[in-house]
């Protein structure tokens, strides 16, 4: 039997959770706010990990990692990041637990006091550039390209797994240059890294662009963003990267000598992704009947099903079938052939749809003599007959097609859901009636932003690098404008 998901019509964030928990890609902990991230979901999350650190090493970065916990002190030296991140942080307060003396398990142990408390780090900038005080002494000592593959903790009241928990995993890349031109650069050249990832691995069209003063990161001078949009209307930020100036240097005193013999702070930028972007992957292209993965991040991009009544006409099948596996792995193809006796062949095909399997290739007695095989793709739920001869190259043919295809139907998506208003009330309205990402001229006052935030539940994800000079007026407020940034309601 098919396992039964809330239509997204029905209930778009109850198709959400319905599909996590019965693709077995995540599920609720006992430690509230964490999650588990279960086998195939996280065979997906290895995928994303593997292409992305290629990616890094390509741009010349390097592997490295810090502490989890970060002494609180050193929260303190950058004032506008502790105070992004004040509600957020899990404070470690004593070191030891004991016996109850009442017998009712354990205590913490009072004697145990830490002389200064610790914190489970939200994100690591501190901690890093305490370290890379030790690092940097001259100009020879830059740049440094580091990336830190971890866990960090920011305590969420409201969480929904993969998009917002209370623990998560992530790359949190920091680097150290010498000029001000190098960190910009190297800040820009990260956000275009996941740009690409996002859009030719995750198949999921990204707008690239800068956040607003009130939507910066805490403590950054700048924050480049990719900003996607889902199927129920709302923006999903998966991915940023910023331009931290010399904010953390003259913070923990990270001075170097330049080629001039003088004395001065290093620029810093940071950038990162989570498995947010399992949450964007699940959002961006699923349906009704289970998971559309694109065929790069599938852990499983084939599948083969045998049809058969006796074990004779099994062994046939295996016979053709083992070598078809080998033709197909040999062209990189990661293939699962099912001959499990345990399940029906239905089961099979409403599991392997669920969980979002690229192609399904199924095979019986009637195919074999005819020389065929029933070929399935998972974006289209289309069918055909295909020759057995040459199948594997068909395949390879049709993995690159649904990839451009998922990719396309996205597009098309974000396309018909972009919208260039003019009107405050026309504004609101198509908020609630379309959704989607809006074109908008504002007048650039944090006031105006605030205010529409607070009216209509609506942010200013970001100021597109692509948005053309056009002289206009604020939607709210009649000043002058020069240009249009993206408007949407986001998770």
């Amino acid at each position: 039997m098919a396992k039964v998901l809330t239509s997204r019509e029905e209930s778009y964030a109850q198709w959400y959770n319905d599909l996590v928990l019965k693709a077995d890609l995540a599920e609720n902990s006992a430690v509230r706010g964490c999650m588990v991230i279960k086998p195939y979901g996280y065979a997906i999350w290895e995928k994303m990990q593997r292409v992305l650190d290629d990616m890094f090493k390509e741009t010349g970065h390097q592997n490295a990692y810090f502490p989890l916990f970060i002494p609180k002190s050193f929260f303190s030296k950058e004032a506008a990041h502790v105070d992004g991140f004040a509600k957020e942080c899990a404070v470690v307060t004593h070191y030891r637990l004991k016996n109850d003396p009442d017998g009712k398990g354990v205590i913490v142990d009072p004697d145990a006091k830490l002389e200064e408390e610790y914190i489970v780090r939200p994100t690591s900038e501190t901690i890093i550039w305490n370290t890379y005080k030790n690092w940097i002494q001259s100009y020879r000592d830059l740049p440094i390209l580091v990336n830190q593959w971890a866990n960090v903790v920011r305590w969420e009241m409201r969480t929904r797994l993969f998009l917002r928990t209370a623990e998560f995993l992530w790359q949190e890349g920091h680097t150290a240059h010498a000029t001000r031109q190098e960190a910009i650069e190297e800040t820009e050249t990260m956000l275009k890294v996941y740009a690409k990832f996002a859009e030719e691995w995750m198949a999921m069209p990204v707008v690239q662009g800068y956040k607003t003063a009130n939507e910066r990161f805490a403590g950054a001078l700048e924050t480049l963003t990719i900003e996607a949009l889902m199927q129920d209307g709302k923006a999903l930020q998966s991915g940023t990267s910023h331009f931290l100036g010399q904010n953390f240097a003259k913070a923990f005193d990270v001075t170097f000598a330049n080629q001039d013999g003088k004395l001065d702070h290093v620029w810093a930028t940071s950038w990162g992704v989570s498995t947010r972007l399992m949450g964007a992957l699940v959002m961006s292209h699923s349906d009704d009947n289970g998971l559309v993965l694109p065929p790069k991040l599938a852990p499983i991009q084939v599948v083969i099903v045998p049809i058969y009544k006796k074990a004779e006409e099994l062994e046939r099948i295996n016979e053709v079938v083992d070598g078809l596996v080998v033709r197909l792995k040999s062209l990189g193809i990661s293939v699962k052939y099912d001959n499990d006796d345990k399940r029906k062949p239905g089961w099979k095909f409403a599991e392997y749809e669920l969980k979002g399997v690229p192609v399904r290739l199924a095979v019986g007695p009637r195919d074999l003599e005819n020389g065929t095989m029933e070929v399935a793709r998972r974006d289209t739920l289309t069918k055909e007959i295909m020759p057995l001869e040459g199948i594997e190259t068909k395949v390879q043919q049709l993995l690159n097609d649904i990839q451009e295809n998922i990719y396309k139907k996205a597009l098309d998506f974000r396309t018909a859901h972009t919208t260039k208003v003019d009107d405050y009330e026309e504004f609101k309205r198509l908020l609630d009636e379309k959704g989607g990402f809006f074109l908008c001229h504002w007048d650039g006052t944090p006031e105006t932003e605030e205010r529409i935030k607070n009216e209509t539940k609506a942010t200013i994800r970001c100021i597109p690098m692509d948005a053309p000079e056009e002289e206009g007026q604020c939607m709210v407020t009649g000043k002058p404008s020069d240009r249009r940034v993206l408007f949407a309601r986001s998770y």
